[in-house]
């Protein structure tokens, strides 16, 4: 669905302009001195649900006549994986877009989900070598690539998005303009305006699967917890309190490096960068894992963490968007993310629900010891280091992030109790599907299957939650928040955090 390498030669240089409604995705020209790469996906707030293709004078006739079928939905132009994921006899080819720590996990997680592993992208030539060592044999070898938009012109009827952040709506949303079922690993966007462009985006396509990795949404605790939560067993809930450990893949608290290393062979930088700031190699800094600590790049722990710690809470309580958030930090602010965060979001009450508040804690500040009941601290043996503790007014629930839920315990109780054997909540219908696992339900329903339960749609709410945080933290300041209108109330200047920013040197 890209144009041809006859159609790209042509492009001139001219400012990048993010906006999602943008339809072409174009290389350059291969004497380049630097290997800029497009990631065309632009987002402008104010015509989120058009088709800009005004003033592309590069595009012909023919080519704007298929996008147009591709945007509304046809079958017959650009969608060959929907006539074959609805054939039982044969199997998703889905390629893998990011190959590190989450990718090679993902890929390890789907041999057992009855895919063909069809192709491999990554920037880091080392890391696609590594991935295919997973591979059993005696299977055919997946093609590779180190741009995906050649994957994606390809026989790829899906593909797996885990990328750094500041990637991931570009590549989502070319594929899903491509005719490919989406996973993406969370948070679903880099920026709140592209959370909010990319769920209009994943509307227009409902014949397409989509998922956001946060893998605690298929865990039967979470699915359990929302039933009994919802049925009122454990009372009113008012106050929710979620923390996580220090971060054990990036530094907190840096200043921005100085000086520069020579990019490793195999590594291609430029691809790595993409759209976001442009920032020379420096060893140890960004590739591989480091990347989250820079704003330019991540979120840090809340963005990272959020989307699961903050799942449970937001489905079992409705809690929309917030309208306040109070950041403090115990380290002072830096370039990076801070050492030592807590968050306070206040929530509004929901038609029959009361007004709720939900702490958020991570880099090592904790809840303090009185709030934390004392049945948890002795079950486990100290106070634990991560978290999820939703109180009632007859009882709690507690757990890990990413099911949000082990534990149950009622006023009445002494004790803690396994979420899914609660003799008291026995009684509550069992009213939400149960899960094959993450990565196979999103698999199931580009076959034709049942619908995601972490869809756009829903996880990229719940990514909006979670980054008017990292917003929060990057004014350095309390905000009164219009979730519905993606603005901090009152403070023109957090506009540049919540919208997405191009480099301008690349071509469109």
């Amino acid at each position: 669905m890209l144009p041809s390498r006859t159609d790209r030669s042509s492009i001139r240089k001219k400012d990048f302009q993010f906006l999602i409604t943008c339809q072409c995705f174009l290389k350059p020209e291969l004497n380049e001195k630097r290997q800029l790469l497009d990631t065309r996906v632009s987002i402008r707030t104010s015509k989120l649900n058009k088709l800009n293709l005004s003033g592309k004078k590069q595009l012909s006739r023919r080519r704007f006549l298929q996008l147009t079928a591709l945007a509304a939905g046809s079958s017959t132009i650009g969608f060959p994986n929907l006539v074959r994921a609805t054939d039982s006899n044969q199997k998703l080819n889905v390629g893998f877009i990011g190959l590190g720590g989450m990718g090679s996990g993902r890929l390890k997680e789907s041999l057992t989900c009855g895919i063909n592993v069809s192709a491999f992208c990554d920037v880091d030539d080392e890391q696609m070598a590594k991935a295919r060592r997973f591979l059993p044999e005696p299977a055919p070898a997946p093609k590779t690539f180190t741009d995906f938009r050649d994957l994606l012109q390809s026989d790829v009827d899906a593909v797996v998005i885990a990328t750094p952040d500041h990637w991931h709506a570009s590549i989502s949303a070319a594929a899903l303009r491509a005719g490919k079922h989406v996973f993406c690993e969370k948070p679903l966007t880099h920026t709140i305006s592209e959370a909010r462009a990319l769920r209009q985006l994943a509307r227009q396509f409902p014949r397409q699967a989509t998922q956001m990795g946060n893998q605690g949404s298929a865990s039967p605790n979470m699915r359990r917890a929302i039933e009994i939560i919802q049925s009122g067993a454990i009372g009113t809930v008012r106050e929710v309190h979620v923390w996580v450990p220090p971060s054990g893949s990036f530094k907190a608290g840096q200043s921005w490096p100085t000086g520069e290393n020579p990019v490793p062979a195999g590594l291609h930088w430029e691809n790595w960068i993409g759209p976001a700031p442009f920032h020379a190699y420096k060893d140890g800094c960004y590739h591989p894992r480091a990347w989250r600590a820079w704003y330019d790049f991540g979120g840090g722990s809340m963005a990272d963490w959020g989307c699961h710690g903050l799942n449970l809470p937001a489905r079992a309580l409705k809690l929309g968007y917030p309208t306040f958030i109070a950041p403090e930090v115990q380290h002072g602010y830096s370039d990076s993310y801070p050492k030592g965060v807590r968050i306070r979001f206040e929530f509004a009450a929901r038609h029959e629900l009361p007004p709720v508040t939900l702490w958020w804690y991570d880099g090592g500040w904790l809840p303090d010891e009185k709030i934390v009941p004392a049945s948890v601290v002795e079950h486990i043996g100290n106070l634990p280091d991560a978290g999820v503790l939703i109180r009632g007014d007859r009882g709690f629930t507690f757990g890990a992030p990413h099911p949000g839920a082990n534990y149950i315990q009622l006023d009445d109780e002494k004790k803690l109790s396994g979420i899914l054997n609660h003799q008291a909540t026995q009684d509550v219908p069992f009213t939400l599907p149960r899960s094959p696992g993450h990565l196979k339900e999103w698999v199931d329903a580009a076959n034709g299957g049942p619908a995601t339960f972490s869809d756009f749609e829903t996880g990229g709410q719940l990514t909006e939650i979670v980054l008017s945080g990292v917003v929060a933290l990057r004014m350095q300041k309390t905000l009164s928040w219009n979730g519905s209108e993606m603005r901090a109330t009152h403070e023109p200047e957090a506009e540049k955090y919540i919208q997405a920013h191009y480099r301008k040197d690349w071509k469109t």
